[in-house]
């Protein structure tokens, strides 16, 4: 898996949550090389959002370029739980 560490903390201990590159450039119909040279470049921003309650524990991430979305659900481990629609 090829992954790629965002750039914040959004866990409790400061551990940034890595996710799968690969993943998200599909969903945003990128190459993996082109979606990380676009990252370094801030060209692509990123939302992170902590679940509560029943979904403590757990972070919704969204990537956003050119009027494209790719937006997961993931564990503190970066794993991903689920992919809502793209679009």
């Amino acid at each position: 898996m090829t992954t790629l560490p965002l750039s914040f903390q959004p866990t409790r201990n400061n551990t940034p949550i890595e996710v799968d590159a690969t993943a998200v450039a599909r969903e945003l119909g990128l190459d993996v090389a082109v979606f990380r040279q676009l990252m370094d470049a801030e060209k692509i921003t990123v939302l992170c959002e902590r679940g509560t309650g029943e979904d403590e524990g757990t972070w919704r991430v969204s990537f956003y370029h050119a009027g494209h979305r790719a937006r997961f659900v993931v564990d503190a481990q970066g794993q991903i739980l689920d992919t809502p629609a793209a679009s």
